[in-house]
């Protein structure tokens, strides 16, 4: 079978990795890819949001299998341009992905299906917003743009200056493009976040093991939030109970309410969690597989990836037993100086060939040929496994102080 995966970050390098052992797998090609695919497909010269040009390709060559890393194409519809024209792919139609493509909409089905979040309001004028904002002194505060953000569309806001600057920036600054044509205005939840990945088709839901991601740039879950500055899996919060929990209060009432509005899912469900002291609460939804939890899951799944996402096309997920093993995982991500703002592109990066007991998931980064550059904010995920996830981490950390470039950034605390 020839399979191509869409997307170039992090997250489809360590697809195109779990997919290329498949004994299924004949011939894999990534588009647009990065250094790292690159060594294990072909990567080809289409964005990933060429819909019209990948589809093309696709059938041009026979693709059998086509699975999609970002967001982005799958809210703008590639799953039902691909199935219109009789291919497989692996993915929500667009009808399901606004789950992730608008705030707006996720919230309003969590509050009309009575599922643990945080309290909100939403606004599509920002004088109106401000207006609320006099009369709300609680803070800190949360503020997110209402469409697809690269995930950067959160703010936290902890004084009424930082809430005037935040609207300013989104609703007339439009810093998140489209994306701020709307906000959601919510409570602020203090506790551990949680990381709950399922398989999903039209009627079975199969948790993944657990993990933990670190949003913030900085030590101490501090500054600015990022697309994930690491991980670990699995969550050492995480248990049987409170998984059964989450399914029964959150996920599959989440689910049922996609098929009473018309939108039934199917594909990857990423849910994010905050256990508070009034139970866990849902933060937000995803359709894709979470990055760099990606990184930290796919190298304990035990069971051969393409027949799950096989599976769940065909919707019989329900007749496959999916394996883990039972050791832990951890990765660290290493950034661009000034991530998640402004940063440098085209640093050399050296060192990896010194890499060893790990493996390097590359992100934002391209080869010439000869030589590795940085091409992004986050640039490599360095994922080791282990019996216990502090030697997990031992040895990425080892393996990250081998690795340079030019305001190479990390996080020294992941997993603490």
């Amino acid at each position: 079978m020839k399979v191509l995966v869409v997307g170039s970050g992090g997250r489809e390098h360590a697809l195109v990795w779990k997919l290329a052992q498949s004994p299924k797998c004949d011939q894999i090609f990534c588009a647009p890819g990065n250094a790292g695919t690159a060594e294990i497909a072909t990567n080809l010269e289409f964005s990933d949001n060429d819909i019209s040009g990948l589809l093309k390709f696709a059938k041009a060559n026979t693709i059998g299998l086509t699975v999609v890393g970002p967001e982005v194409p799958l809210v703008n519809g590639i799953v039902d341009r691909f199935e219109d024209a009789g291919l497989r792919i692996f993915g929500p139609n667009a009808k399901a992905a606004i789950l992730e493509g608008s705030k707006v909409f996720s919230k309003e089905l969590l509050a009309k299906y009575q599922i643990p979040t945080a309290d909100y309001r939403r606004f599509d004028d920002a004088e109106a917003a401000r207006e609320y904002l006099k009369l709300n002194q609680v803070y800190p505060i949360v503020i997110k743009a209402d469409g697809l953000a690269a995930g950067k569309g959160v703010l936290i806001i902890t004084t009424p200056a930082e809430a005037e600057i935040g609207i300013r920036k989104i609703m007339e600054d439009r810093i998140f493009g489209n994306a701020g044509g709307e906000i959601i205005i919510e409570e602020f939840l203090r506790g551990p976040e949680l990381s709950m990945l399922c398989f999903v088709d039209s009627q079975t839901v199969v948790p993944m093991v657990s993990a933990k991601d670190y949003k913030r740039i900085g030590a101490g879950d501090t500054g600015l939030n990022t697309g994930g500055m690491g991980a670990i899996s699995p969550n050492p919060l995480y248990d049987q109970a409170l998984e059964n929990y989450c399914l029964t209060h959150i996920i599959e009432p989440s689910l049922e309410g996609m098929r009473q509005e018309h939108r039934p899912f199917k594909g990857i469900l990423y849910c994010g969690i905050m256990l508070t002291d009034d139970g866990p609460k849902v933060l937000e939804y995803n359709v894709r597989f979470g990055d760099p939890e990606t990184q930290v899951i796919l190298p304990r799944l035990d069971t051969d990836l393409i027949d799950i996402f096989e599976a769940i096309i065909d919707d019989r997920l329900d007749q496959l037993d999916v394996k883990w093993a039972q050791d832990a995982a951890a990765t660290i991500v290493l950034a661009s100086g000034g991530y998640p703002e402004s940063y440098p592109k085209g640093c050399l990066i050296s060192g990896l060939e010194q890499v060893t007991g790990s493996t390097v998931f590359h992100a934002g980064t391209k080869n010439d040929g000869n030589s590795v550059f940085t091409s992004g904010g986050r640039v490599l995920a360095i994922t080791s496994i282990a019996p216990a996830v502090a030697q997990a981490l031992k040895v990425s950390y080892d393996n990250a102080r081998k690795i340079e470039f030019e305001g190479k950034t990390l996080r020294a605390d992941i997993g603490s």
